[in-house]
């Protein structure tokens, strides 16, 4: 008996070891080289002097840095909570759909998805281009009949970025959101059907409550992946005002790469990377809860 138990905890090791071991070295490690380096006044490469939470106090007073956390808390508003409901609604239809159109429509939404962000940009930089753009044509008449760069027109940037990120990564969402409807059982439905329910009753009574485990995860990983919002913005910024529109990895690469601050970029690193696991643990923590009620 004895004998199984090590063996079953050596196969174990075995299994988990190398994860273990790889996931302390390229995350763990690294994370605690990024907190002890924002503790000090050291480059990009390099060492440096002790400074204790004199990087941090630079950071939380410099207005860019509130600047970059107003943007990046406006792009997680945008894009959030419209990216989880557009996703549920055309999960709704797609699911509806039957043999190769179901596929077909599939993988029309979720093409986007494995797009890098290059091409991406420069889709969409053809589309809402001021001489040529597609989007202009709906642009013009709301501006006196004259074209308007999105990207160059700051009240427009933010939001401009965040239909082309919700276009961009919707497609997972819609694939999280079609394996949850799958698991409802369609029994539930024909009896709410024989109780003459109609499709939005069904919707609140019946999908609403079962789907929303994937809700919350959808809502989760959208929290933290926009949180960490750098390369569409950095890219539609090209050639333009950058401080009006920056976010906080943005202004975490400004620190660290442009101006050789290593120390205050880990700080601000730091701080990212505190306010991502506190952020969405709670509403995780929020979600699940209101959930189970």
């Amino acid at each position: 008996m004895i004998r199984d138990k090590r063996s079953e905890y050596l196969a174990a090791l075995i299994l988990v070891g190398p994860f273990v071991v790889i996931y302390g070295l390229l995350f763990v490690w690294p994370t605690i080289q990024m907190v002890m380096l924002s503790f000090t006044d050291a480059p990009l490469i390099g060492p440096g002097e002790w400074v204790g939470i004199e990087n941090y106090v630079e950071i939380l007073t410099h207005r860019l840095f509130r600047n970059a956390t107003w943007n990046t808390a406006y792009f997680v508003l945008l894009t959030v909570v419209p990216n989880t409901l557009v996703s549920l609604a055309i999960a709704m239809a797609v699911n509806r759909l039957k043999g190769w159109q179901q596929g077909f429509v599939m993988a029309c939404f979720f093409l986007p998805y494995i797009l890098p962000v290059s091409v991406v940009y420069l889709t969409w930089n053809w589309i809402i281009d001021v001489q040529y753009g597609l989007v202009q044509y709906i642009v013009r008449p709301f501006n006196g009949g004259e074209p308007m760069s999105l990207t160059r027109t700051i009240p427009f940037f933010m939001p401009t970025v965040a239909v082309v990120t919700i276009w961009w990564t919707l497609g997972f969402n819609v694939l999280l959101f079609i394996a949850g409807l799958r698991n409802i059982s369609p029994e539930i439905y024909e009896a709410a059907s024989l109780d003459s329910a109609g499709r939005w009753r069904q919707f609140r009574k019946i999908t609403w409550p079962l789907i929303w485990p994937v809700t919350a995860l959808v809502l989760t990983i959208q929290l933290i992946a926009q949180l960490k919002i750098f390369d569409q913005v950095y890219l539609f910024s090209i050639g333009g005002r950058q401080d009006p529109t920056i976010v906080l990895v943005q202004y975490i690469y400004k620190l660290a790469f442009q101006q050789n601050k290593g120390g205050e970029g880990a700080a601000a690193a730091t701080l990212l990377f505190a306010m991502i696991i506190i952020l969405s643990v709670l509403q995780y923590q929020a979600l699940r809860a209101r959930g189970e009620k």
